[in-house]
């Protein structure tokens, strides 16, 4: 039986400021307010919140046959926080419903796992802190930024304790083999890979509102109909898009959620269900491994990393960030941990690209690649002046590493100390609480003891007069007669 997995993706960007080469060392706040509440009310306004009511109709209307997954990014979320909460109290409704899944990703949004395994593994470990704490079920499907994989970012993924990832269904790593399919990671045969159908994704997310497209306008009926069509034995469809894909990329005018709104009842007629990612990977047997030694993506035509390290500039960005990705790490100081998953973000390298791409980039306050790197690249200049003046760049990351680690340690010996200290302060308490209940008890018995001794000698006291004054009655008696007898 065919299953559609349906996934979305929600994550905002962060707009940088203009920061000119004079604001280094002087500002070191970096972020667009303005623009960044302006773009997420917009987003939320025109996309989120209505794709949002119309997943849930279609829980409520067809109840635990349709499923759906999201994974939001940290930043993303934080942005929500502040700007457009109700968008989580939405998802938050969507969550108890029991037919939606959150997913794993990494918390910036950010490049990591093309850079630093360390750093990667904090990022996920993080935004899935975050997604239990809001969802209350901690993830254990993974989605990398873009859907970037490699057979090393699957055996990390798999290290990391989760059982399944989302990745593209690129034709040039596929060749002959369907996406449609369960596949494994090369290197971690546990790790299970759901792969992207780029077709039909895209047919949504792309090009459900181009006039000029051959398929145009597309019905859900005749796109059931085309998954219904495959082949028997293909039975995974992963479709797999951002959410402001709907109402952004397809306006709502374009009835984008009519569309959506209408697949359940044609999947249903056709004996098609739906699925949760995790439910895939229990339920599925992997078909096989699938070997991806070169890094690939959901973006472009060439399904890579170059949209984001393509040229020199972005190289250069990349490195110099990463270098300093340890000592972050390592100082663990909250504001820097901010800003260093706000300037992780994939998009501050995407603005940088001189690629052509078939999707149209807006690259907001710049005016050119260039002006892109040259704007991030003062503001990373101050951001790695001040992770150095925290701790000296002379000091190599090692003899850092060391000195915090022996800092740590002493901080645990102390607050083990302490702990000891409040156990016996405790112990001594109870210790005294008992020593005065003895007190207590052995002062009322005393008492007892003392009350008996008293009523003792009373009563041997009253049994001494009893006695004395017996001999005298006795003699008395006796005396009597012998004064008749005298008359």
């Amino acid at each position: 039986m065919k299953t559609i997995c349906l996934y979305f993706e929600i994550h905002q960007i962060i707009h940088l400021k203009r920061y000119r080469f004079f604001d280094i060392g002087t500002d070191h706040y970096y972020y667009d307010d303005y623009e960044n509440e302006r773009s997420i009310s917009y987003i939320a306004e025109n996309s989120y919140m209505p794709a949002l009511d119309t997943l849930l109709s279609m829980i409520k209307e067809n109840g635990k046959y349709f499923k759906v997954a999201f994974s939001l990014s940290g930043v993303g979320m934080e942005q929500l926080e502040v700007h457009a909460p109700q968008v989580l109290d939405k998802l938050q409704e969507l969550n108890q419903t029991g037919c939606v899944e959150f997913l794993a990703e990494p918390y910036s949004h950010g490049l990591s796992s093309l850079a630093n395994p360390e750093a990667f593994a904090a990022d996920v470990k993080k935004q899935a802190a975050k997604i239990t704490e809001y969802f209350g079920k901690k993830p254990t499907v993974l989605r990398n930024s873009s859907l970037i994989y490699s057979d090393d970012i699957g055996l990390q993924a798999a290290q990391l304790g989760f059982k399944g990832m989302l990745t593209e269904g690129a034709k040039h790593v596929l060749g002959w083999k369907s996406p449609h399919y369960v596949y494994n990671c090369a290197l971690a045969p546990n790790l299970k890979l759901l792969l992207r159908d780029v077709k039909l994704s895209d047919d949504i997310s792309l090009r459900f509102n181009n006039r000029n497209w051959n398929e145009y306008p597309l019905f859900a009926d005749r796109y059931v109909d085309e998954i219904a069509a495959l082949p028997e034995e293909e039975q995974i469809i992963n479709i797999f898009m951002e959410l402001s894909a709907l109402g952004i990329a397809q306006p709502l005018s374009s009835n984008i959620l009519d569309f959506l709104h209408a697949i359940p009842a044609c999947a249903k007629a056709k004996g098609i269900t739906f699925s949760t990612p995790s439910e895939i990977c229990n339920k599925v047997k992997s078909v096989g491994s699938l070997d991806v030694p070169d890094t690939l993506s959901w973006v472009d035509e060439e399904r890579d990393v170059s949209c984001w390290l393509g040229n020199p500039m972005q190289r250069e960005a990349f490195d110099k960030l990463y270098s300093i990705a340890d000592r972050v790490r390592i100082i663990n100081d909250p504001r820097i941990n901010q800003d260093w998953d706000y300037l992780q973000a994939s998009n501050n390298f995407r603005f940088m690209t001189t690629k052509p791409s078939n999707v149209g980039l807006d690259r907001g306050i710049y005016s050119s690649p260039f002006d892109a790197f040259t704007n991030y690249m003062n503001i990373l200049g101050d951001f790695m002046s001040r992770v150095n003046s925290l701790y000296p760049e002379d000091v190599d990351n090692d003899e850092l590493n060391s000195l915090l680690t022996t800092i740590k340690n002493q901080g645990d010996d102390i607050e083990m100390k302490e702990k000891e200290i409040e156990r016996l302060q405790t112990k001594i308490s109870k210790m005294q609480e008992e020593e005065e209940r003895l007190r207590a008890r052995v002062d009322k018995e005393k008492t007892k003891v003392a009350a008996v001794k008293s009523k003792a000698a009373a009563d041997k006291k009253k049994a001494k007069t009893t006695k004395a004054k017996t001999p005298a009655t006795k003699a008395a008696t006796n005396a009597e007669p012998k004064a008749e007898e005298k008359k």
